[in-house]
């Protein structure tokens, strides 16, 4: 069938309707989705390196997850879980209970969106904990809300010209290995980076007045940066000490990102509160939060909610994606595509000088490029024009990182041998085209 429509047009329109500030990565408009291709409305196909960021990791469009989704649009879309609750989200609740790192019994709840997420677990903390402080991290993505934004890092373009910002707010280094701001060398550094979590509690903010420290356990759109094993662990044995919660952001890693269910099995750290979204419905609007049960109860009824969060379309996708990763083995699927990836990337490492660092865990994976590699110079530029050069080529990839030159990896793990090759071979001749 022919399209009706014409990317040109298409974009037309959205130039005159959709506001400018909300942008788009490309000008190619998606008619047709599925598993790692993406067919846009002139039937050109792509290779999807980015899964919607981080979104698809059960891949576009799984029979499982529309049957889930077609089946309970049939019965009732929406009755509002405070209102009238119904069995799909207790029995996802109980599933997330049972997947989030840790022997602590716990509770959840559900709301639409990350940056929700991550709000909830603020007041949560600061409910249980009658504290108003929360420490963020240099490089830190959680959100585009007002809370989001304060704990967000970036300046441009997620905060610029859009505060006042939320107070309490404070802020640390993170653990960059490339680029340690504290100048010192893994692991000879003795982890002097969750150590000063100590020096800003003495001269930041106290820990009594500190309701927790919210951190990713591998930052996304800080540039995919994975701390030592190590990290969490001293980080924790501190928050314990002072009495302040550790909360884990894993809206990316989660559901599977990393060869785990969730990032903070690497770690061996059960983090106190935990947020995920991203591909836990396989892209319908989901967000939870979870957290060692006596610290979630401890909001009076009705202090959390939402009129939409738990949608029962989105919980019944949620709990197919659940059915997916265990009866199509994605965890053991996704480390060996990581490990191919991180192989593959090493030998690129090897051969083209733009490529300054490989990192990341399992298949949540990135390459950091650079103009100058013994003086670690950021290549934004050359960055943005691999990106081009992919995606004229049929790939798509996204950026990311404080200075815009760090390529992610994010294609769905279902994706096949051949797939992944055909991308493989893009990026290797968009290499060969920046590093000239």
């Amino acid at each position: 069938m022919e399209p009706t429509k014409s990317n040109s047009a298409l974009q037309a329109i959205r130039d005159k309707y959709i506001a400018k500030g909300n942008v788009s990565g490309t000008s190619s408009y998606v008619d047709y989705a599925k598993g790692a291709l993406i067919t846009d409305v002139e039937g050109k196909k792509y290779i999807d390196f980015a899964g919607g960021i981080a979104v698809m990791n059960v891949g576009h469009s799984h029979p499982k997850v529309v049957k889930a989704i077609q089946a309970q649009a049939e019965k009732f879309t929406h009755t509002c879980f405070m209102v009238s609750p119904y069995e799909s989200a207790v029995r996802l609740a109980e599933k997330l209970c049972d997947a989030v790192p840790g022997d602590s019994p716990k509770a959840a709840m559900f709301a639409n969106s990350g940056a929700e997420a991550v709000e909830n677990a603020i007041k949560i903390a600061r409910y249980y904990t009658q504290k108003p402080a929360v420490i963020a991290f240099d490089g830190a993505f959680h959100g585009r809300t007002l809370l989001g934004m304060s704990l967000t890092s970036k300046i441009k373009p997620y905060k610029f010209g859009l505060g006042p910002f939320a107070p309490e707010v404070y802020r640390m280094p993170f653990a960059n290995c490339y680029r340690c701001q504290f100048n010192r060398e893994y692991p000879g550094c003795n982890l002097e980076c969750a150590e000063h979590l100590e020096q800003i509690f003495i001269n930041t903010v106290a820990p009594e007045q500190t309701a927790a420290i919210i951190v990713e356990p591998v930052q996304g759109e800080g540039g995919f940066i994975a701390p030592p094993k190590e990290y969490f662990v001293k980080l924790k044995e501190i928050c314990e000490k002072n009495n302040v919660l550790l909360i884990a952001d894993e809206i990316q890693t989660g559901i599977g990102r990393t060869g785990y269910m969730f990032a903070m099995e690497h770690y061996g750290v059960e983090a106190d509160i935990t947020t995920t979204a991203k591909s836990l419905a396989a892209g319908m609007p989901l967000s939870a939060v979870v957290g060692k049960k006596e610290i979630m109860d401890a909001v009076h009824p009705s202090g959390i909610g939402g009129t939409y969060g738990g949608n029962p379309l989105c919980c019944e996708a949620a709990l197919a994606v659940f059915d997916i990763v265990e009866s199509e083995n994605l965890l053991e699927k996704a480390k060996k595509l990581g490990a191919t990836l991180e192989d593959r990337f090493k030998k690129m490492q090897e051969k083209y000088e733009i490529i300054g660092d490989v990192r990341g865990l399992g298949p949540m994976i990135a390459m950091e490029l650079v103009k100058d590699r013994a003086a670690r110079t950021p290549a934004p530029d050359e960055t943005r024009a691999l990106v081009k050069y992919c995606f004229d080529r049929g790939l798509l990839i996204l950026a990311c990182g404080t200075y815009g030159n760090v390529i992610r990896f994010l294609m769905p793990l279902v994706i096949t041998d051949e797939q992944l090759e055909a991308g493989l071979e893009i990026l290797e001749g968009g290499m060969v085209a920046v590093s000239q």
